[in-house]
């Protein structure tokens, strides 16, 4: 297995417009950015899988279905009885930017346990992926830091996407802690330019990313929207601009940029990765990031490998 990704799968009610009486109309999208990312490297290529927790309901049997068409391994997704697959209401605005409004404080995907993932499927995996809504609350917190920690003991490339959602902390002090505990497990982290002053205290890429780099993290990517990535690999740093394009929706397009890096990444070795090499992968990953902003949704706007390449 390339990348094993766990954390939250939900469902995204996406504003899609107004009907003729102003009444909002919402599409149910499948979406959460580990599976999303599980999804995005897949259609480029990689061989992945997805471990989260959905409710015993419709929309929890219908997130399995789409992860299983995109030919991402579903043999790791539990279902809970009790609890409702968790939904995120995704509003647009006129320029594509989103608003999220979450509705999970006792849902299906927090209540991930330690216990729902095996040692085997960790060791499987070259790559194990996990992001911070994860870290919000219990059990699912300590369930994915446990799995980061086994999975790095095993061998595997650690990577790490903290999303910062204000509105699923108790106060941006908290969120804050949480997202920084694991960035000494990780091996290769993306952060937004949003989200790089939350973890060091500065919007300036260079020193933000040296600051990071001193948990041990060897590759870092600073997502910038339309103007591209800054990456920190190593002592190196250097910008790889973006692909233009008129935006439908930025919903996914972080996890898109992420899925198509590490869909490259996980046939190289980090100790001999040459610059040119790295350079030329996030080049492919901004022209996917390019084409799923350029439609809507996240799931369904994620581009093919020859879409990616022609």
């Amino acid at each position: 297995m390339d990348i094993l990704t766990i954390g939250e799968v939900l469902i995204d009610l996406t504003q899609t417009g107004k009907d003729e009486k102003g009444i909002p109309q919402f599409a149910a999208n499948p979406g959460g950015a580990p599976a999303n990312l599980a999804v995005a490297a897949a259609r480029l290529g990689a061989q992945t899988a997805f471990i989260g927790k959905v409710g015993a309901d419709a929309f929890g049997r219908y997130l399995k279905e789409v992860l299983a068409e995109n030919k991402v391994d579903v043999s790791g997704m539990a279902v809970d009885a009790d609890h409702p697959t968790t939904m995120a209401v995704v509003s647009v605005d006129a320029t594509g930017e989103r608003d999220f409004s979450f509705y999970r404080s006792a849902n299906a995907d927090v209540m991930l346990c330690k216990e729902d993932i095996s040692d085997e499927a960790l060791k499987a995996a070259k790559i194990v992926h996990f992001g911070s809504v994860s870290l919000t609350a219990d059990p699912s917190r300590t369930a994915t830091l446990d799995a980061a920690a086994r999975a790095k003991k095993m061998g595997a490339v650690i990577t790490y996407d903290p999303n910062y959602r204000a509105n699923l902390w108790k106060n941006k002090e908290d969120a804050i802690a949480q997202m920084k505990a694991p960035l000494p497990l990780v091996d290769i982290l993306k952060v937004s330019d949003e989200e790089l002053p939350l973890l060091t205290g500065t919007t300036d890429c260079e020193s933000g990313t040296a600051q990071l780099a001193q948990n041990g993290i060897r590759l870092i990517f600073v997502t910038l929207g339309a103007n591209g990535v800054f990456y920190r690999f190593g002592e190196k740093t250097g910008h790889v601009a973006g692909v233009p394009c008129k935006v439908g929706d930025t919903n996914g397009a972080g996890d898109t940029f992420f899925g198509a890096a590490l869909s490259k990444l996980c046939k190289e070795e980090l100790d001999t990765l040459t610059v040119d090499k790295l350079e030329g992968i996030l080049a492919f990953a901004n022209k996917a990031a390019s084409i799923t902003t350029s439609r809507h949704g996240a799931i369904p706007a994620m581009p093919t490998l020859a879409e990616v390449e022609g």
